[in-house]
């Protein structure tokens, strides 16, 4: 009985709620991940990706530059013994450079940008996902504690029957006081337990609210699961974290085409415009202004030095995340294969409950009757009576513990 009391003390923070005072379990797990401060950090991380994509794309607009400088040579060209050009020079001039082919670095940057966008925000999916296994314990916590309630009320009723009856034994002699007495007994500790369960139950929905949002009062409740509508026999893994490693190895092989396209030739149109002295013609004296049109092909082939190494490093980013994700498969396999099993030890648990409980009725039954006929004492019965009373709240619980270990095991594969 109070495993479940002990079950949960986690979580906060969250959003939500469904009409008529119900939530269901998925309600709450959406509502959470809404109220999520972290999911703040989607419209964050897009908004990154937007300026960064912007400013990549400023690439192939038209690059200017102004330029200036004055400059005093020791020695310059003479002709028949009289200089050409001034040792003093001073040249002013704007360069426009218009991109016609970069190798592809600003696509592979592009690339870049977006992969790095995605794997971010597979990342805070990840962070996100784990909320749904908080909200499970909570939800299922409290159904059970309400299912708790309601045994715990059915017990008082059949005390207070017993009770009648034994005064009424009293009555016609069959009994004493002291019969009646140790019924009381139980009936104010039945009461202690049902205050202990309420006050368990306020504290359970006090979180639940403050993971949702949202304010779950004592007169609102938690719709039950159906197990055979939720339960589903595919255990196909599809977590986000697979998701996640995907995105991590687009972006090391978007890193590869960066490489890859900064050291291919890069060609380009420029134009300069100019005022110096001298201009372009040096036999002119004087400031001039000029200009120069043209194409430039320039190819760095200092890359080629260190681009095997790069991508060498590159490949080993991709093998590791390629190593967790078989890592991760193979923990996953096992969890998956682990809460199958504790599945079906909890439907073979529930099958023996109900022989358990026909029969401890019976009991029950039986020394009811034998009280009546002053063989058996009151303490008997009341022994009787709780053993009935905890058969019938362990199958309650096995049917919580059926529905929670069915929601691991879809929390589990993401189904």
């Amino acid at each position: 009985m109070n495993k479940y009391l002990i079950l949960m003390i986690l979580g906060l923070s969250i959003q939500g709620y469904t009409a008529f005072g119900q939530l269901t379990i998925e309600t709450c797990q959406e509502k959470a991940k809404n109220n999520y401060p972290q999911i703040k950090q989607y419209g964050l991380i897009e908004q990154t990706e937007a300026y960064n994509l912007s400013n990549a794309n400023k690439g192939y607009l038209p690059q200017v530059a102004i330029n200036a400088k004055a400059t005093y040579q020791s020695d310059v060209t003479e002709l028949n013994g009289t200089k050409v050009v001034n040792n003093d020079q001073y040249q002013a001039y704007a360069e426009l450079n218009q991109t016609v082919w970069d190798g592809g670095v600003i696509r592979s940057q592009k690339g870049n940008i977006k992969a790095s966008g995605e794997m971010e925000k597979q990342s805070l999916e990840v962070e996100l996902y784990t909320i749904k296994d908080r909200v499970n314990q909570l939800f299922f916590g409290i159904l059970a504690v309400n299912e708790l309630i309601t045994q715990n009320d059915l017990l008082q009723k059949e005390l207070q029957t017993n009770y009648d009856k034994v005064q009424a034994y009293i009555q016609n002699g069959v009994a004493n006081q002291s019969d009646a007495d140790i019924i009381k007994v139980e009936q104010l500790k039945t009461n202690q337990r049902k205050a202990d369960l309420l006050a368990n139950q306020k504290s359970y929905k006090e979180m639940l609210s403050a993971m949702i949002g949202d304010a779950i009062g004592m007169e609102d409740s938690l719709v039950k699961p159906d197990y055979i509508t939720n339960h589903n026999n595919e255990t196909l893994n599809n977590r986000p974290e697979l998701n996640l490693f995907e995105a991590q190895s687009d972006f090391y092989t978007s890193q590869e085409s960066i490489i890859k396209s900064g050291n291919r030739p890069k060609v380009g149109l420029f134009a300069q415009g100019a005022y110096g002295n001298p201009g372009l013609n040096m036999f002119e004296k004087g400031f001039t202004p000029y200009y120069i049109v043209g194409a430039r092909l320039t190819w760095n082939l200092g890359g080629f030095y260190t681009q095997k190494n790069n991508l060498s490093k590159i490949s080993i980013n991709k093998q590791s995340v390629d190593v967790q994700r078989e890592t991760f498969l193979y923990n996953t396999n096992l969890k998956i294969s682990q809460q199958a099993n504790e599945l079906e030890k909890i439907k073979e648990q529930i099958r023996n409950d109900d022989e358990i409980i026909e029969l401890r009725t019976r009991i029950k039954e039986t020394a009811e009757v034998k009280v009546y006929n002053g063989t058996l004492t009151v303490t008997d019965l009341i022994r009787e009576i709780n053993a009935e009373n905890t058969a019938i709240a362990e199958k309650v619980l096995h049917e919580i513990d059926l529905l929670l270990a069915l929601y691991n095991l879809k929390n589990t594969t993401n189904n």
